[in-house]
């Protein structure tokens, strides 16, 4: 097996491991010994020090001018907490069914056919119906009389 093919072997190799390692690094890491794999065989590099050289500078630069404008393709898009409102604010108020019984203020509750830890003060049971009044996260805060 020729040099050059080790060093297109290695820069695939590199690419792929992107797939796993999300850090958008290893696929300009595999472009520079591609690159250099690909200039070993037309004969345009011959010693290992221009080898290591020419990777060396092809990585960081590919690195520093291409890392930017790439890892904004692989990284999601998220919602900061100012962007959108919770959507589980739009459930206070809303009637539930009392799945499972009360017990020391917890129990379940049906919601949207969605089944939900809840909390209350007051001793439900199950088949009772009660009110939303609050939520803390997916725990929601439920009352027997309607809030106004």
């Amino acid at each position: 097996m020729s040099v050059a093919v080790i060093w297109i072997t290695i820069g695939v190799l590199l690419i792929l491991s992107e797939l796993l390692a999300t850090s958008v690094v290893a696929v300009f890491f595999g472009l520079a010994a591609i690159v250099v794999g690909l200039l070993l065989q037309f004969g345009w590099i011959e010693t290992a020090s221009l080898q290591f050289l020419l990777f060396g500078i092809i990585s960081l630069a590919l690195l520093f001018t291409a890392r930017g404008r790439c890892k904004r393709w692989f990284v999601g898009y998220t919602v900061d907490d100012n962007e959108q409102p919770s959507k589980l604010s739009q459930d206070i108020g809303n009637r539930v069914l009392v799945h499972a019984d009360f017990i020391q203020g917890a129990g379940r509750v049906v919601l949207n056919g969605v089944q939900w830890d809840a909390r209350s003060d007051e001793p439900l049971k199950s088949g009772d119906v009660a009110w939303v009044v609050d939520n803390d996260g997916i725990q929601l805060h439920v009352s027997a009389t309607k809030p106004s």
